[in-house]
Formats: C-alpha cells, sequence, structure tokens
C-alpha cells in the first residue's frame, strides 16, 4: 500500500484513519476491515469484514 495514499484514508464509517494490517486496512476505532484487492482499497461499507460479534 503506497504510505501517501494510507496518510489520506480514512474510515467511511466514522472517519477515522485507517492502517494497513495485511490485505486489508482496519480502522482502530470501529475494528471494521477493508479488503485490498489488487492494490486497490475497496471502501464500501458493506465489503467490509465487520469486528467479532458485530453486524
Amino acid at each position: 500500500m503506497d504510505p501517501d495514499l494510507l496518510e489520506i484514508l480514512v474510515c467511511p464509517d466514522d472517519h477515522h484513519p485507517l492502517t494497513a494490517e495485511g490485505e486489508a486496512l482496519r480502522c482502530p476505532q470501529c475494528g471494521r476491515r477493508y479488503p485490498v484487492v489488487d492494490g486497490i482499497p475497496v471502501m464500501l461499507p458493506n465489503a467490509a469484514d465487520a469486528p467479532d460479534g458485530q453486524p
């Protein structure tokens, strides 16, 4: 993931900065993980993996 791109991306749900976590971007605030497919972050809320115990 390009560090310059990561610097400007935020969680579409709560607008907190994201962190790189393997092949995904994770929001440390809400815990959602957004997949990165072929180097492109999929920032759609319905594409995110919800944290354990949440819908």
